[in-house]
């Protein structure tokens, strides 16, 4: 054998000597993590279902509309009057109580007087913020309603005009404004100790503020007897089928002057 093949098989027992001993050591080896449960994997629940033929309305398709008769010089959101906003709708669908334009009677007489009558005026002070992504703000305008609810509206200034892109309303515990999400709390009549939380995000296909992140989150400990903060009542509704949505009948119910409410920016 040459030398130089010699100096090779020597340095390869060497190495091999040094790895046995490794592995062989008590500290610093190799442990076992116990045995591996099995996986598990989805199982599809009726599979001979044939799929629908016609898929439902997407999220938001009948949200957006054309504020009429509103201009916004150089699209910027602040130069316009939300209650103006507010009004000009009222005044586009009058005797409307549901859907995204719904409106209690008194509601909309409160807001027809905002003019004169400005402490009474149920538009509450508006804010801003960018929730599209295309570099300018967004005006998001809070509206006091009977019973503890409030309508949510965020409007887009676009071609000199503004398009509403989000309508809701509901019994509002509060409302956040997270990066560029808008994140509702409300009351969930009929399931005491719990809350809806809605995220809603801006979706370009849809052109609209859609409901990207709904849950039920419970808030009091169970046994401890919670109610809702405020007793159930009939809410104005978006078209869009959140988990939350309800209807209102065609006349409104009167009700106690509802304590102020005000929504409240985020971190």
């Amino acid at each position: 054998m040459r030398p130089h093949h010699v100096q090779l098989v020597a340095a390869l027992g060497l190495l091999c000597t040094l790895l046995l001993t490794g592995c062989g050591s008590g500290e610093g080896g190799l442990k076992s993590a116990g045995p591996t449960p099995t996986a598990v994997g989805p199982v599809r629940l009726w599979p001979e279902l044939p799929p629908a033929t016609d898929p439902p309305i997407d999220y938001g398709e009948s949200d957006t509309q054309r504020v009429p008769g509103v201009k916004v010089p150089d699209n910027d959101v602040h130069a316009v009057t939300p209650a103006a906003v507010v009004l000009a709708e009222v005044r586009a669908h009058p005797d409307t109580y549901s859907g995204a334009d719904g409106l209690y009677e008194e509601t909309a007489r409160a807001i027809e007087a905002c003019g004169t009558k400005p402490a009474g005026c149920p538009v509450l002070r508006p804010y801003y913020r960018d929730l599209t992504g295309n570099g300018r703000d967004e005006l998001i305008v809070g509206i006091r309603m009977p019973d503890q609810q409030v309508g949510v509206r965020v409007y887009l200034a676009e071609n000199g005009g503004l398009t509403r892109i989000m309508s809701t309303v509901d019994q509002v515990i509060s409302v956040e404004l997270a990066g560029r999400d808008l994140i509702m709390r409300v009351s969930s009549a009929g399931i005491p100790g719990y809350e809806y939380r809605t995220a809603w995000s801006w979706d370009e296909q849809q052109h609209s503020m859609l409901p990207t992140r709904d849950e039920i989150i419970r808030v009091k400990p169970p046994g401890t007897g919670a109610a809702s903060p405020v007793p159930p009542a009939p809410r104005l509704v978006s078209p869009t089928p959140t988990p939350s949505s309800g209807a209102v009948p065609p006349a409104p119910v009167p009700a106690p002057t509802p304590a102020p409410l005000s929504l409240e920016p985020g971190p």
